[in-house]
């Protein structure tokens, strides 16, 4: 419709600029690229001034991702006309967006002698700062870029010009890169600091940054004793404060005899002045009527906790941390974040006290009773997290572990009744019981192995997601869960459901990616990569927004931070999996089906020769902690765990992206040379192609030396840490050599395959999500060797049609096959056997799982389930049996595809 409106204004107006834009954006929107843009630049070339064109020039050219193309169009049209104010503005923002420091510098100084405003000149102070933090060369930024900025900032501060608390900021940043932090302080300590307002706060945390910055730990000190009395719940303090005071301990810093100590006031230097100030503290708090602050309490466990560290007797003054602790429980008990401040400091109990802290706690708790309102239930529910935190539940036999799951449950079922009025997108009070509940059955199932143990845990957190549908740990739970059964059907629903925005996709889409390719739902595996990748993809342009905003409201501050925000994102593991990854699944499912490999390589502008991942910078970026825990810290995850699995991390995307290229190198190995320069292509460009392969598959093995080396430590993270990478699986299976030699298929990886996914015995149901996933490197494995086969085909079909035009003119028909011709026809007719098999295979797991009746499954009593329980449970295998199928389904038409490859493959 807007095309057709804008061809009838067209009729009538033939020059009309603004009409070929606006046509030139719809046919952009409706897939017309080609079309689009020479019609753009149709207008462009034309240099035009009105402001409707420019405007439509700049969307439809940031729709295409040219950016840069923006910043021609107002350079033609500020030399047009040279005085428009907005033209120039228009300039920097697009030199703002495609990140050209210099010209933005230029353009700004450019508009501020036009229109002489603030604004204008500290745009072109703040392109130089930018042009020191993107500078190559440190010392260029020290002693050109920043200097000249600071020299451009002293003149509007001697000329009294400075109006805007932006512009006292900026002159601090600058000050703080040039490392001038008495200039800094001066500055925010002189009348310019005054207009440091929109914080709260905001001068003092400045100051106390350039003390701790030039260890004026006097000062800093007296500054945090002066803010805590103001305020004695400001943690940052707390912890400025003890810094400060045992640095000046450590230094035997002694008070002057004549005059004020310090500019802010008064130093406290001792242990025993410290403990005063904070008892005082908590005695101020115990006064109060009104609602007690946590700072001072935790203040004094804090203080306890460096004193100890420190050897210091001193500690003892301050009273004993299980009565610290029970004080503060009495005070802070009903609310949810009373574990989290505890659980820091329960390492200061001693084993023998450990125990004493839960029964002390539960005061008024008579047994099994239930809490009479949510106050109660909050006490109660922090109780068992403590005892958790603790390793009192950890400590319990099997016995005790499911008569502990039994309360929990009936805490849960109770506590259902105070949030009988929350909406659907609210959380219910009792949720936490249901999610302890969940933790016990893992326990249990990690310790036992018994999988019932995992079903009925399935089953916990399905009742009580049908109560909280907006629970998120409930959905991250149980999300881990099928990953681990290697059910992926259920997973994309449920982390569509967690409505994860920008930067989540980043920090917990490794969740659902880790299992999205190898459990063989190559199309919700498809879909979970884009959740990520749309993210990666649009947050180029989306900071580039950003940093404009930013200039335009003086938010000087936060453009180094949107810069390095960026950079993180596009050196983050997390991008470089995924986009490897669903590279590698557009290949095995489509190349050769739709495309062929060669164009389908083409497409996705793979080249062999580089390796664009920046191994060197790479940013782990997963949130690890996600997933809520409460266990004592040795089974809590540790730095050595993030290490290992960052590690393990990197070696399996390193064999993935050299998998990739391999696979691309190969597609171009196979392309024909054009007759033009057949020599000199087979003298270059086909060596040189093969020089790539070799250096590549020489990469691989050492990368799979190290991969062996890896897997060997056999480590063990948390259930709840990260999840294990996919190299150990792909070792043990044999696909990675194998795909490396591209000989044959493993019939060691064949074997590996065999076996029930999914089978019941004796009324129980027993899962081997394995199988499923060296099934998967089975696929991938038969989709290499037949890439390598047609290209051994294409090599071999001219020396065959050679040996049968000599067979002709020589007219002997007895002369043998050479040995390569009948090897490969051998190899591919295996090939085709092995194949078959698998397809078989496939199609008998199928057969087995679709005559499965789970409703002949015998759920044991012993295990307390009550009917609607025993519903859940049975709702979560059906979800794990269907994904089974569909998994079977697609691995199943996959092969298929390749086995109709196999067939026309002839020479």
């Amino acid at each position: 419709m807007a095309i057709q409106q804008a061809d009838k204004l067209l009729k009538k107006h033939k020059d009309l600029h603004c009409a070929k834009v606006l046509k030139a954006i719809g046919l952009q929107r409706t897939g017309k690229q080609d079309e689009a843009f020479s019609l753009a630049q149709e207008v462009a070339t034309l240099e035009p001034t009105d402001d409707n064109s420019l405007q439509a020039l700049t969307i439809l050219y940031r729709e295409m991702h040219h950016p840069e193309l923006v910043t021609k169009l107002y350079e033609a049209a500020v030399k047009k006309v040279p005085l428009s104010e907005e033209y120039h503005s228009h300039l920097f923002m697009a030199y703002a967006r495609v990140g050209e420091y210099k010209k933005m510098q230029q353009a700004g100084m450019a508009l501020y002698k036009i229109v002489p405003k603030n604004p204008y000149y500290f745009w072109s102070v703040m392109s130089l700062v930018m042009q020191a933090i993107s500078a190559q060369d440190e010392k260029l930024a020290q002693t050109m870029f920043l200097p000249l900025a600071e020299r451009m900032v002293e003149k509007m501060v001697k000329e009294e010009k400075i109006e805007a608390e932006a512009e006292v900021q900026l002159y601090f940043m600058i000050l703080e890169r040039l490392g001038k932090c008495v200039e800094a302080l001066d500055v925010v300590r002189g009348p310019l600091g005054e207009k440091l307002t929109s914080e709260l706060r905001s001068r003092e945390n400045k100051c106390m940054m350039m003390y701790q910055r030039l260890q004026l730990w006097p000062e800093c000190n007296a500054l945090s004793y002066k803010l805590l009395l103001k305020n004695p719940d400001d943690w940052q303090f707390y912890l400025s404060y003890f810094d400060s005071l045992f640095h000046l301990m450590d230094k035997s810093w002694s008070q002057p005899e004549e005059g004020e100590h310090c500019v802010e006031g008064p130093v406290q230097t001792t242990v025993a002045e410290a403990v005063k100030f904070v008892v005082d503290r908590m005695e101020e708090q115990d006064k109060k009527e009104s609602r007690p602050l946590r700072g001072p309490y935790l203040a004094c466990l804090e203080l306890i906790h460096r004193l100890r560290q420190r050897g210091c007797p001193d500690e003892k003054e301050l009273g004993d941390p299980l009565e610290l602790m029970v004080q503060f429980f009495g005070k802070f008990g009903d609310k949810p974040c009373c574990i989290t401040d505890l659980k820091i400091y329960l390492h200061l109990l001693p084993p023998e006290q450990r125990s004493q802290l839960v029964p002390l706690g539960e005061a008024g708790e008579d047994g099994f009773g239930f809490p009479g309102d949510t106050k109660a239930l909050q006490r109660h529910l922090c109780v068992c997290q403590l005892s958790r935190a603790l390793g009192l539940q950890h400590a319990l036999d099997t016995e005790g572990k499911l008569r502990l799951i039994t309360e929990l449950k009936a805490h849960y079922h109770h506590g259902l009744q105070f949030g009988k009025s929350c909406l659907k997108t609210e959380l219910q009070f009792s949720d936490m019981y249901c999610l302890m509940a969940a933790h016990v059955y893992v326990d249990l199932w990690t310790e036992t192995g018994d999988e019932n143990m995992l079903w009925q845990c399935l089953s916990v957190l399905e009742e009580g997601l049908s109560f909280s549908p907006s629970n998120a740990q409930f959905k991250l739970l149980l999300l881990l869960l099928f990953c681990r059964l290697g059910a992926f059907q259920p997973v994309v629903d449920l982390y569509s459901s967690l409505d994860a925005k920008h930067v989540q996709h980043d920090t917990i889409g490794y969740l659902l990616t880790r299992y999205a390719g190898s459990l063989g739902q190559f199309a919700a595996a498809s879909q979970s990569c884009n959740f990520s990748l749309r993210f990666f993809h649009s947050n180029q342009k989306d900071t580039s927004e950003y940093i404009i905003q930013a200039y335009k409201y003086g938010a000087f501050e936060k453009i180094p931070e949107f810069i390095a925000f960026r950079t993180r994102l596009n050196q983050s593991l997390h991008f470089a999996q995924v986009r490897t990854e669903r590279m590698l699944l557009d290949l095995y499912t489509e190349a050769d089906v739709t495309l062929s490999l060669e164009e389908s390589v083409k497409a996705m502008g793979v080249c062999p020769e580089e390796d664009d991942i920046p191994w060197d910078n790479m940013r782990d970026n997963r949130d690890l902690t996600v997933l809520v825990s409460w266990d004592p810290k040795d089974r809590e995850l540790t730095e050595e765990h993030r290490r290992l699995s960052l590690e393990e991390e990197s070696v399996w995307l390193k064999v993935r992206s050299l998998t990739l290229r391999l696979l691309a190198s190969l597609a171009l190995l196979g392309h024909a040379p054009s007759p033009r320069n057949s020599d000199k292509t087979n003298e270059n460009g086909i060596s040189a192609k093969s020089s790539t392969l070799q250096t590549l598959l020489s990469q691989l093995d050492q990368t799979l030396e190290t991969a062996v080396q890896i897997t060997e430590k056999q480590t063990q993270y948390p259930f709840l840490g990260p999840p294990s990478s996919r190299l150990a699986s792909a070792l043990s299976s044999g696909s990675c050599h194998c795909q490396a030699s591209g000989v044959a298929i493993s019939n060691h990886l064949q074997e590996q395959c065999k076996g029930e996914v999914l089978e019941m015995k004796d009324g129980r149901l027993t899962t081997r999500p394995s199988l499923l996933e060296t099934l998967v490197f089975f696929v991938e494995t038969v989709c290499v060797v037949l890439w390598v086969a047609s290209y051994s085909a294409s090599v071999l079909r001219p020396l065959k049609s050679s040996l049968q035009k000599k067979k002709k003119k020589k007219k002997d028909s007895s002369s043998a096959m050479p040995v390569v011709l009948c090897g490969f026809q051998e190899w591919t007719g295996s090939l085709q056997g092995v194949v078959t098999q698998a397809l078989d295979h496939v199609k008998g797991q199928e057969a087995s799982l679709t005559a499965l009746k789970l409703a002949a499954l015998t759920l044991e009593e012993g295990y307390s389930q009550t009917q609607e329980e025993c519903g859940f449970t049975r709702a979560a295998m059906d979800k794990v049996q269907s994904s089974y199928l569909g998994s079977l389904q697609e691995l199943g038409d996959l092969l298929r595809k390749r086995a109709d490859s196999l067939k026309s493959l002839k020479i």
